[in-house]
């Protein structure tokens, strides 16, 4: 099975369980992809920066746990492990709190990547959280670089997160600008929404199909996902659940897509071919079930689904 770059923040989820009470869970939305793919049986890197105090050594000893690779890792002792407060409504949304910058993951430089990553690898993944500060920018596209030199599929998730930019910030043209770099795009309708105009947006989609882009995923809460290809448009149906919390759903979501091109060994020159076959179709539908599981539990790495549920599907013909 090939394996999968996961690249950017891993942080600390405090999670609101009860009025003024909060639980620690191990979160961060790369380090959440990164998870997934284990959890379900793939090989799967965390690359990023954590800091050297408590929380950074929980998030690295959970990784562990998941059976995360964690040879790319860095450390530093300059910034430490991010916090993020969130809190969920009566029907498990939510809404965050960061508290970022400064944090270990936004130290992490483009000298501290070692290209062997990128000779095993056949993913990178990356979400635009890790373009919010010119550091962290300049180290992403350094990423994108290596694994464009490479022949990865770079895949990103929008994965917007508008209070973590700074105030004024250019995150509309940073976000677009990235989007044109990728090859599988995950994007949710609201995050389109606020990048362009909705009368747009169809243009905005079709132009990217044009460029390295070969898969679009837009999401629509439990609406059926829309897949966009140079070729062809489709809808794939979300299973019917009750939602606890949606903390990690769109992780869960890419990373058990992630694991299925990894484990179809699905590589850039064939990328093409994939995307406009029926593989397609029951990839991302193994993808919403993912994602599905996730939300009926709460926390992060806790929720993601594991190999149990590969079973499941590959014996109802899903997987």
């Amino acid at each position: 099975m090939d394996k999968v770059i996961c690249f950017g923040e891993a942080l600390i989820d405090m999670l609101s369980t009860e009025p003024e009470k909060f639980t620690q869970y191990p979160g961060g939305a790369p380090a959440n992809a990164a998870v997934a793919v284990s959890k379900l049986g793939g090989n799967a890197i965390f690359c990023g920066m954590l800091g050297n105090d408590t929380f950074g050594n929980y998030l690295f000893n959970k990784f562990v746990e998941y059976g995360v690779e964690i040879n790319y890792v860095a450390w530093t002792l300059k910034a430490k492990t991010a916090l993020a407060f969130v809190t969920l409504d009566a029907s498990g949304e939510r809404s965050f709190e960061f508290y970022r910058p400064p944090s270990a993951d936004l130290l992490f430089t483009p000298d501290d990547f070692d290209i062997e990553m990128f000779a095993v690898s056949s993913i990178f993944h990356y979400c635009s959280n890790s373009l919010t500060e010119t550091q962290i920018e300049q180290s992403t596209y350094t990423g994108i670089q290596h694994a464009v030199e490479h022949n990865c599929i770079v895949s990103m998730d929008v994965n917007l997160r508008i209070n973590l930019w700074p105030e004024n910030g250019d995150y509309k043209s940073k976000i677009i600008k990235s989007m044109k770099s990728a090859n599988i795009i995950k994007v949710s309708l609201e995050e389109l929404h606020e990048l362009v105009p909705a009368d747009g947006a169809d243009d905005f989609l079709a132009a990217l199909l044009t460029q390295q882009c070969q898969l679009i995923l837009l999401t629509d809460g439990a609406k059926p996902i829309v897949c966009m290809t140079k070729n062809r448009t489709f809808g794939v149906p979300t299973p019917i659940v009750d939602v606890v919390d949606t903390t990690a759903a769109g992780d869960a979501f890419i990373g058990g897509f992630l694991y299925q091109l990894s484990k179809q060994k699905v590589k850039l020159n064939t990328l093409e071919t994939f995307v406009n076959s029926p593989q397609l179709n029951k990839s991302v539908s193994f993808a919403a079930q993912c994602g599905a599981h996730t939300v009926t539990q709460q926390g992060a790495f806790p929720a993601l689904p594991d190999q149990a549920m590969v079973s499941y599907f590959e014996q109802e013909g899903n997987g």
